[in-house]
């Protein structure tokens, strides 16, 4: 019974120095998935903040005195050019054409009978001359009177949307007053209005004059819109024109796009994004966001996979952001290969087996709060 439990000692003590002299399994080498940088031309685009504006807008004033006797449109409604809108009264203007055409239709009867006398010298030329001009006085007098009478129903000068009306039915109005009686708006196209910065269009112009990115060609200068919600306007617009003077206040130069407005979506006053072309960067390098880190001075970087596998973590500087990719303008080179997936699991010096990456895929906070500390630690 003895030599059992000893034999069981020995086995039991030669078990535990086993264990204890055993050496830890190595880590397992960590996967990250990458992208290899590829270089391909890259329109550039400038977001600005605008607003819309009107194509044509025009206030409704009455051109003669009198009372309104009908309001003749909807308010709030669409209207067309030469549409009726108001009716003010017209019988003092019709008396006065019915009176300037009656003393036309005489004096006309005067020329007539003065004609032939006058031809027979039996008066002077002088009496018929005085007969003529007479009748060519009248003859305007009733065209003033006809335009005065016309002008008693007030028509749309274009076409548009109307406003509501400042004046009701039985309201008296003048001509050439001060106040109109409402406005229309034309929704379709719009305006939209920037301010971009004279610096950066001198930049830009600079570029385009070296060679540095070539200019865009007119099939691709669309310009997109962001509405004041972040949406996305489903219209695309064309530049119309850019000022030739900078406005010395604030140092910017004005860009006005033209959008299509079919719905009218679109209202004047909008507080809007527009996103012009500006040049086409021939060898530009597009990295997804998820990739880049910044360190405890804000500077941006990434990990890069060297060529035996290992990381480098590499400060890069970076332009605008297209379609949720940043543009790369300096710090990478076409070919080399930057991790976007598992960055969590990697640091400068780690040794790492690659695969494609998911660019769908999110940056973790730990990933953020890793870069961090790991930049601190450096």
């Amino acid at each position: 019974m003895r030599l059992k439990l000893l034999s069981a000692s020995v086995v039991f003590l030669l078990a535990a120095c086993d264990q204890g002299g055993a050496k830890p399994a190595a880590s397992a080498t960590p996967q990250v998935g990458v992208v290899n940088l590829k270089a391909e031309p890259v329109t550039l685009v400038t977001q600005l903040p605008g607003r819309t504006t009107a194509v044509r807008t025009a206030q409704v004033r009455p051109q003669v005195s009198g009372v309104i006797e009908k309001i003749l449109f909807t308010e709030g409604g669409e209207v067309k050019a030469g549409q009726p809108l108001y009716q003010i009264d017209p019988a003092t203007y019709k008396a006065a054409y019915d009176k300037a055409m009656a003393t036309w239709q005489n004096d006309a009867m005067v020329v007539k009978r003065y004609q032939p006398l006058a031809n027979a010298h039996a008066i002077s030329q002088q009496t018929y001359d005085d007969a003529v001009a007479a009748a060519r006085e009248a003859q305007a007098d009733v065209e003033t009177a006809k335009v005065n009478l016309d002008y008693t129903l007030v028509k749309a000068p274009i076409s548009g949307h109307i406003s509501r009306s400042l004046y009701t039915a039985g309201a008296l109005v003048t001509n050439g007053q001060t106040d109109y009686l409402a406005t229309i708006t034309q929704l379709d196209p719009i305006y939209v209005d920037v301010s971009e910065s004279s610096t950066d269009l001198l930049r830009l112009r600079r570029a385009l004059a070296e060679g540095k990115i070539a200019k865009v060609a007119d099939n691709t200068a669309a310009v997109g819109l962001s509405l004041e919600d972040n949406s996305q306007y489903a219209e695309q617009g064309k530049l119309a024109f850019s000022e030739v003077n900078v406005d010395t206040a604030t140092g910017t130069v004005v860009l006005r796009a033209v959008f299509p407005n079919p719905n009218n979506e679109l209202l004047p006053g909008m507080y809007v994004h527009a996103s012009f072309p500006q040049g086409i960067q021939q060898q530009g390098i597009l990295l997804p966001q998820e990739s880049i880190m910044h360190d405890t001075k804000g500077q941006p970087y990434v990990y890069v996979v060297k060529s035996d596998n290992t990381i480098e973590q590499r400060s890069i500087n970076t332009g605008e952001m297209i379609k949720g990719e940043w543009l790369v303008t300096s710090g990478l080179q076409q070919g080399e290969n930057v991790v976007v997936n598992n960055l969590q699991s990697v640091r400068s010096g780690v040794k790492v087996t690659t695969t494609a990456a998911n660019t769908n895929d999110t940056p973790s906070a730990n990933a953020v709060s890793l870069s961090m500390t790991d930049a601190a630690a450096q």
